[in-house]
């Protein structure tokens, strides 16, 4: 039998994105820049992947991965619902990442010395 899955190029952007935050919230814990919300990044990088895989290996036959996290979400699954927190979690930690390293530039780059 044959599911439907997601198109290829989904996936490299979707492991891309988790590897891309894993290095970031790496880097950022060496330089001491929000170290405990990097390293909650950590876990959710890690664990996502693995809960959503472990957990759509059963979906019904015709659904991708995304209609069966909609679907179990609708249902009020705790995995769906983790798997949602944590891509949320994602989502704002690049945006404060990148606002944190982009507010340092800008001050190494116009302080007077």
């Amino acid at each position: 039998m044959l599911w439907k899955t997601l198109p290829h190029w989904f996936w490299v952007l979707y492991y891309l994105f988790f590897l891309a935050t894993l290095g970031a919230a790496i880097f950022s814990i060496v330089k001491n820049k929000g170290k405990v919300m990097a390293f909650i990044a950590i876990i959710f990088t890690v664990s996502i992947p693995i809960i959503s895989l472990i957990n759509s290996i059963g979906r019904a036959e015709g659904s991708n991965e995304f209609e069966h996290l909609v679907s179990q979400l609708q249902q009020g699954a705790v995995w769906s619902v983790f798997t949602a927190i944590g891509y949320l979690f994602l989502l704002v930690w690049w945006v404060l990442f990148l606002l944190v390293w982009w507010v340092l530039f800008l001050q190494k780059k116009f302080s007077t010395k």
